[in-house]
């Protein structure tokens, strides 16, 4: 099925998007089993749940309601109903904020996008923990495998995840169309091995019952609010599953969810508190116990393929969301990869690729168990919950019209549950809560301190530029008319609004202009991708026959621009003449930041913005321009 197909919700649907979707979206949240409850029931947590029938029964009824309410109904049904021409995500969301923010709520609006962009940057820290707790935990099988193997988890975790950076460059197409009957093969693995578990001990199956969710949060808050820290680990890939919406549709994914993921999960966590209905000494990793011990390396082996595809899925999505953020402004322009001539959506971010390795390493070695780290996840997921939770609910109210009485109620219920584990998840914040948080302050310092340094530096480059339409006249009227050379040159501007500085300084001090001077544009929009028919937009700038032109050149914010394959499609007759692509010259200004003395913004994030310009891509790569034909000129700005 084609991308056109699954984002405009064609009727149609092949059971490869079903299979494609249960390989690529469902790898985080269907790893979830192996950690979950055995965090809950950790003797070394600060605030430690009792193993008791009670507590057991209340435990797995919590977290089977909890995936109900905020999988099911938050995400599945209420969530995907909103994209942006396919697209879902957290950064889907900004740019509907963006687009559809009423005058009258503009300043919520814009609170609400910045709220947005730390919900963003909270995905950053999820990238980070995701694949450090995920192999962990599957590696950790080895333990009930044979006694001593633990000695060897945290070196072998660290080989399987440099060997899965290390591999990303060559992207995920070869090995994708294999994540799928892996991940098929894994539900139906834990799904049967929970009916076992279930079999042994049926009366697990009273926790379906919200009744017992209820009495084990109502009648023992003291422990349950505490519990929550750790339930809230079976809703982590929530956002993935939103995120990975543009990818295979909507359908594709519900159907997933309702036929295998959903009843697969249910019955490991009802066959794991059956585990421990029938003997509370295996707390320490149920999930690996629920099988006979001649399954369990298969298992593990199983479990590591799973925990793999699951970290593959959100390192795929960090790449996905730092390339949307700097076609939005929010980071630098940064070196984008495809790895695929078919998959659009499938690239490779070298720079956030290396620093996502490290910093997954630096956790491996510093936390050294899924046990410790869980409480960091947990943080990073429902904060980036409760974050989409509240621009949904707002989106639904100002496009939708939503009657306020229904969203007040419904979001406010929905919200509650939020912050319900938000509160839980604080109370660990000296037990590792705090990295996500210290991660996604991070990243959103840097996020919007480059976003007002690129403003400050536009405002500068306006003034030193100057008009376009008064530097064409002043050419058009010279006394001395500026000699012109053959060939075509290409001047990359950020608009039709300011001249090109390379071209100011082509005229002004070598008094020469091409024979064809196109002033191209690149403007990136708010949607995702742009048909063909809608990506060139021509200005003769007021003078039909001079061989100038300015060509705006519109992109999606998950395309990537390639200048020269633009060029093949621009029309002879609208660009004045014949423009040849293999001969024609690249002009490009690059500015050279300094920190002035004018108070535009704090001496610190005045450095940090400079400091990061140097992560920016080579723009000459970046448009795809042709080495050999590309002249750089350079100019200095003050911030």
């Amino acid at each position: 099925m084609s991308q056109e197909a699954l984002h405009h919700g064609h009727p149609t649907l092949k059971a490869a998007v079903v299979i494609g979707a249960l390989g690529v979206v469902f790898g985080d949240i269907g790893t979830s089993p192996i950690y979950t409850i055995q965090t809950v029931f950790n003797p070394s947590d600060p605030h430690p749940v009792p193993i008791s029938e009670g507590n057991i029964l209340g435990v797995v009824s919590t977290i089977f309601w909890s995936v109900m309410i905020i999988v099911t109904l938050t995400y599945i049904t209420l969530v995907m109903r909103v994209n942006n021409d396919g697209e879902g995500g957290i950064m889907a969301l900004i740019t509907l904020l963006r687009r559809w923010g009423s005058s009258n709520r503009r300043r919520s609006a814009v609170f609400l996008a910045a709220l947005g962009i730390f919900g963003a940057s909270l995905f950053f820290g999820d990238s980070m923990i995701t694949p450090a707790i995920s192999v962990l935990s599957a590696v950790e099988g080895l333990e009930t495998v044979r006694p001593g193997l633990d000695e060897i988890v945290v070196p072998l975790t660290a080989v399987i995840i440099v060997i899965l950076f290390a591999f990303q460059r060559h992207g995920t197409a070869a090995v994708g169309k294999f994540f799928g009957p892996v991940m098929i093969t894994w539900f139906t693995a834990i799904g049967a091995a929970g009916i076992w578990g279930i079999s042994q001990e049926p009366r697990i199956l009273e926790a379906l019952s919200p009744t017992y969710a209820i009495g084990f949060l109502a009648g023992h808050f003291h422990i349950a609010f505490f519990a929550l820290a750790a339930i809230v680990l079976s809703v982590t890939g929530a956002e993935a599953i939103y995120a990975d919406m543009g990818h295979f549709g909507r359908k594709a994914i519900v159907i997933g969810w309702l036929s295998l993921v959903l009843p697969a999960s249910t019955l490991s966590y009802l066959g794991q508190g059956a585990l421990l209905l029938g003997d509370e000494s295996k707390y320490s990793s149920p999930f690996f116990l629920l099988v006979p011990d001649w399954a369990r390396l298969p298992l593990v082996i199983l479990a590591t393929a799973a925990t793999v595809i699951a970290a593959q899925a959100v390192i795929t999505g960090a790449y996905s969301v730092a390339s949307q953020a700097g076609q939005l402004g929010y980071l630098p322009r940064l070196r984008v990869v495809h790895t695929s001539e078919s998959a659009i959506g499938q690239i490779y971010v070298p720079w956030i690729n290396w620093l996502l390795m490290v910093s997954v390493l630096v956790l491996v070695f510093a936390f050294r168990s899924s046990a410790a780290l869980a409480y960091a996840f947990g943080m990073a997921v429902v904060a980036t919950i409760t974050i989409t939770t509240l621009l949904f609910f707002y989106l639904a109210r100002v496009r939708w019209k939503t009657p306020l009485w229904l969203v007040l109620t419904g979001g406010g219920l929905l919200l509650a549950i939020d912050l319900l584990f938000v509160s839980a998840n604080l109370t660990k914040l000296v037990h590792g809560a705090w990295l996500p948080l210290l991660i996604g302050i991070t990243a959103f310092t840097v996020m919007t301190t480059w976003q007002r340094g690129r403003a400050i530096v536009t405002a500068e480059r306006d003034r030193a530029e100057g008009s376009l339409s008064e530097f064409v006249d002043d050419m058009q009227n010279r006394k001395r008319p500026l000699s012109r050379v053959p060939g075509t040159a290409i001047f990359l501007n950020r608009g039709k609004v300011t001249a090109p500085l390379a071209l100011r300084a082509n005229v002004e001090h070598n008094h020469v202009r091409h024979e064809h001077v196109v002033v191209l544009s690149i403007d990136t929009l708010p949607v995702p991708r742009l048909a063909d028919d809608q990506r060139i937009v021509v200005d003769h700038l007021g003078y039909a026959g001079d061989g100038i032109t300015h060509v705006t050149a519109r992109y999606g914010y998950m395309e990537t621009p390639d200048v020269p394959a633009l060029l093949q499609m621009l029309d002879a007759e609208l660009t004045e003449g014949q423009i040849s692509v293999e001969e024609a010259s690249y002009f490009l200004s690059k500015i050279e930041l300094t920190r002035g003395t004018s108070h535009t913004m704090a001496p610190w994030r005045k450095r940090l913005f400079i400091a990061t310009s140097y992560i920016t891509a080579d723009a000459a790569e970046y448009f795809s321009l042709p080495r050999d034909h590309t002249v750089i000129m350079g100019s200095r700005i003050e911030v």
